[in-house]
């Protein structure tokens, strides 16, 4: 009969090691998430400040290329100046959860503001049903005249890969990316801010429809954390078992 023999000792540690490091990079995850959690907790806060704030002046395009637009997310700002609606552009999209009555497929119809000082803001000035996309854009019901607005700062949306190209016959953009918007519009308005800004909520069953901005955070680091914590603790356990089964076999 065969004599049962644990592994080596070159081994055996060699095993202890991998996997006491399993559970050191694990751990290490875990705090790492902790980290990312204390961050994010911060930046709703930050966000809630924000939203509840008095509108400061919106930054002039002098200080357009050095912004901080994340440090800026959020930020109610008033601006001075006159729409061009005959300029404006429609974004589509999908609303879901809108505060407002109108939901579903349409669009975010977003207008050139060129600011009394100098300089072009894109603002989108809210949520329309598909049906109402062509009136927006070749009817837009409004006077070019000096007024000031008040809304949200947002940076720019990033394209992805598949993201379509603009539709310029029907004045169809897919992101509210105010580069591409730019391209879409007359060049003489240059220059154009690096930001949108959404307009609030006007009366009741107003189109377009403001107010719409999504403020949100997924915030699953506490979620991953436990997990990753999970897996560390799970490692020691199961390395401890093995010492032991290690332990008999080798006295076996």
């Amino acid at each position: 009969m065969s004599e049962r023999r644990g592994l080596g000792p070159v081994m055996t540690w060699t095993f202890v090691v991998l996997m006491l490091a399993l559970a050191a990079t694990c751990v290490w995850l875990g705090s790492w998430q902790m980290q990312r959690l204390a961050e994010k907790d911060a930046l709703i806060a930050a966000v809630a400040a924000r939203l509840n704030a008095d509108p400061i002046p919106v930054p002039p395009a002098d200080q357009w290329n050095s912004l901080d637009l994340e440090a800026l997310n959020f930020l109610p700002v008033a601006l001075t100046g006159t729409f061009r609606y005959n300029q404006t552009v429609t974004v589509f999209t999908s609303l879901a959860n809108a505060r407002g009555p109108a939901s579903g497929p349409g669009y975010w119809v977003v207008t050139p503001f060129v600011l009394a000082e100098g300089g072009t803001v894109f603002v989108n000035r809210g949520f329309i049903p598909e049906d109402f996309q062509e009136a927006a854009v070749t009817d837009p019901q409004g006077e070019d005249g000096l007024v000031t607005i008040s809304g949200l700062l947002r940076p720019g949306e990033a394209a992805g890969f598949m993201t379509p190209g603009p539709n310029t016959s029907d004045r169809i953009e897919w992101v509210r990316d105010p580069e591409r918007l730019a391209a879409m519009v007359d060049p003489a308005l240059a220059p154009f801010a690096p930001f949108y800004v959404d307009l609030p909520a006007g009366p009741a069953g107003e189109l377009p429809q403001g107010g719409e901005t999504v403020v949100e955070f997924p915030n699953n680091h506490l979620g991953y954390a436990y997990t990753w914590y999970g897996f560390a603790i799970v490692a020691v356990v199961m390395l401890g078992f093995w010492l032991a089964r290690q332990r008999v076999v080798s006295k076996g």
